[in-house]
């Protein structure tokens, strides 16, 4: 191989590889968290419970973790994190959305915890 042609094979195998690892650099998810007065393994059901009625695919939930996660098949597709825990004689949900591969920002999760708080009936 002539050095032309080895320094080319190595330019394009380095501009190659740099575009690929844009290709898989993605934002930190960022969680919404909201305190309810309901007992965590109620708050839970109610949140799954929720995410079905919207029309999630419930894909993983596990009561003891107080974990879930859930998706919605529809263009660009969607992806909801649940995270339950007993908080002071409650508990404390923290919820992550991503749309495609991008997260979604945390203050678009607000009506689907007022969802959450009204289903726990726990509105002002």
């Amino acid at each position: 191989m002539t050095p032309f042609r080895h320094t080319s094979w190595v330019a394009l195998t380095l501009c190659a590889a740099l575009w690929l690892a844009g290709c898989a650099t993605t934002q930190p998810l960022e969680p919404r968290e909201l305190r309810y007065s309901a007992p965590m393994e109620h708050t839970f059901r109610e949140a799954v419970t929720l995410m079905m009625e919207q029309g999630y695919v419930i894909r993983h939930a596990d009561l003891t973790l107080g974990r879930a996660e859930a998706s919605l098949a529809r263009w660009p597709g969607y992806r909801i994190q649940l995270q339950v825990s007993e908080a002071q004689g409650g508990s404390l949900v923290s919820v992550s959305a991503l749309r495609g591969s991008q997260p979604i920002p945390p203050y678009v999760l607000d009506p689907w915890l007022v969802e959450l708080q009204r289903k726990l009936g726990e509105l002002p």
